[in-house]
């Protein structure tokens, strides 16, 4: 019995000198593990021990070693969608098939492009409406030059695209000339980038003031006119004869528009005008002094006419407010229809507020009767150009 205890203590005397050792040495030999294919569970993963010497132990069961990647909260596995077959087409990056309930718009909406938009797919792929169907596949990179589903080179540009690129200078010109016609009376143009008449007629007006030649024409992006228009920091004075006088209106009957000014330096006024049609047109002029001013005070301000008199004052047909006759009967007036084109009998209409400008820009905003002094007037009228419409 004392042999045994004596052997025991000494091997007990070996365990303590050999953790001694180590620990005065401050290392240890860390041994690679055996080889394995079986993964090595982390700290975390590896399941946890039990001191109750009851539990049954731990086994390896049907789903061990395995992740569960589903909703930790709902329990159920994250089922991850295919990836959609690629396309054998050209450019797959550039081609979309159709699934179904969907529209041209949705298609659109999937791309942060402007120029992929409903019109530009219909243009990139011929079609003449809305309508596409499951499986179909749609080129969706317009203005490339390229059919995108076979390869094959595009020689016309996208409608769509040319019409946005369009619209999108035209928006540009419309600002500016809102800004080159601002405080002389006529109205700013819609920014729409529609080159529609009354567009065509403010560009035909910046015609005049700029010295090009004159016509109704929509104004090409990026051409030679549209450059000096947009360099143009502000409207000068029309280069015609009519700033030799002290106080001047010309009207061009190209533009159908009216410059107000004084001399060579002031330009007052630009008011859209109707002159006469065919067959009364608007007879041309230079340097005509105005002869006489009707207030027509008993009829506030409209006076009918006697050469072409109406049933009723104050009609859409013609009927003359406040007019100020420059040429025998030919006179400027104001009246309630005022028309982008010729539709008078000769006379230049203006509209009622546009009259009223005139009259108060003349000092004649306080007079009782009729004036016919020439002196008192001072103003001439030049009439130019023909209507191209």
């Amino acid at each position: 019995m004392r042999v045994r205890r004596l052997a025991t203590l000494a091997a007990a005397c070996l365990v303590l000198a050999s953790c001694s050792a180590v620990a005065e040495s401050g290392s240890t030999t860390q041994l690679d593990p055996p080889a394995t294919d079986t993964p090595v569970p982390s700290a975390e993963s590896a399941p946890a021990t039990t001191s109750d010497p009851g539990a049954p132990p731990v086994t390896d069961g049907p789903d061990a070693g395995t992740t569960d990647t589903g909703d930790p909260d709902a329990g159920e596995p994250v089922v991850e969608e295919p990836e959609p077959p690629v396309l054998d087409v050209y450019r797959p990056e550039c081609v979309v098939e159709v699934a179904p309930g969907e529209s041209l718009s949705l298609i659109a909406d999937r791309f942060d492009d402007d120029t992929v938009t409903p019109a530009s797919i219909r243009a990139e792929n011929d079609i003449g409406d809305d309508v596409i169907h499951p499986g179909q596949l749609l080129d969706v990179c317009p203005g490339n030059g390229l059919d995108d589903i076979t390869g094959d080179e595009r020689t016309e540009p996208n409608a769509a695209l040319v019409s946005m690129s369009t619209r999108a200078a035209v928006e540009v010109q419309q600002e500016h000339l809102n800004e080159l016609f601002d405080g002389l009376g006529i109205p700013p143009l819609l920014i729409d980038g529609d080159s529609g008449p009354v567009t065509r007629q403010r560009l035909c007006a910046a015609r005049v003031a700029l010295g090009l030649p004159i016509s109704l024409a929509d104004m090409e992006p990026g051409g030679d006119e549209e450059a000096e228009l947009l360099a143009t920091t502000e409207l000068p004075v029309p280069f015609t004869s009519s700033i030799l006088s002290e106080r001047w209106i010309l009207i061009d009957q190209t533009c159908q528009i009216m410059f107000v000014g004084e001399g060579v330096d002031r330009l007052v006024y630009v008011f859209p005008t109707s002159t006469g049609e065919e067959g009364h047109r608007t007879r041309p002029q230079d340097l005509t002094p105005m002869f006489r001013y009707d207030p027509a005070l008993q009829n506030d301000g409209w006076h009918n006419s006697t050469t072409f008199p109406v049933e009723d004052d104050n009609p859409l047909n013609g009927n003359m407010y406040r007019p100020l006759y420059f040429d025998r009967g030919q006179a400027i007036h104001g009246a309630n229809n005022v028309p982008r084109s010729p539709q008078s009998k000769g006379c230049a209409r203006l509209r009622v507020e546009h009259q009223d400008l005139l009259v108060a820009w003349l000092g004649l905003d306080d007079v009782s009767g009729p004036v016919t002094s020439r002196d008192r007037l001072n103003v001439t009228v030049n009439v130019q150009g023909a209507y191209e419409g």
